[in-house]
């Protein structure tokens, strides 16, 4: 089990890795296009990230369920830990829809907003490895 938790852990990184650069190539996206500057680089930059984001959420996925169904579910923390998960894929299918916007030439909101959207996934993973590490209930 510890090398399933090892790969688990690994996986999640990589996720995490593209959750919290994926926003900053929107930023320096509507940053560059208010500039005039080509931006068509960051475009297929993040589309490129949000694929392998997505693969490394997919095995994230199994791996924490291989290991829920390896050691069950008891205890809040787990339920508070899910919740938690459960809101950082929303963030990523969100990012889906920021990357689809762009990929049509354009983003919604300033640069600034997408530079404060890229703290939300840091809350999120410092409560869920609170959750994990501490079990505070």
């Amino acid at each position: 089990m510890l090398w399933l938790k090892a790969f688990h852990i690994l996986f999640v990184m990589s996720w995490m890795a593209g959750i919290f650069y994926l926003p900053r190539i929107f930023v320096h996206f509507v940053e560059g296009k208010e500039a005039g500057q080509d931006v068509d680089r960051l475009e297929i930059m993040a589309r490129k990230l949000y694929g392998f984001m997505t693969i490394m959420m997919v095995i994230t996925l199994v791996t924490g369920t291989w290991l829920w169904l390896a050691y069950g579910f008891a205890g809040g923390w787990l339920h508070v830990k899910l919740l938690f998960v459960g809101l950082m894929m929303a963030y990523h299918f969100w990012c889906r829809l920021r990357m689809k916007e762009m990929q049509q030439g354009h983003l919604d909101h300033s640069g600034v907003f997408y530079r404060w959207m890229n703290e939300l996934p840091l809350i999120l993973t410092i409560v869920i490895l609170i959750m994990v590490v501490v079990k505070p209930f």
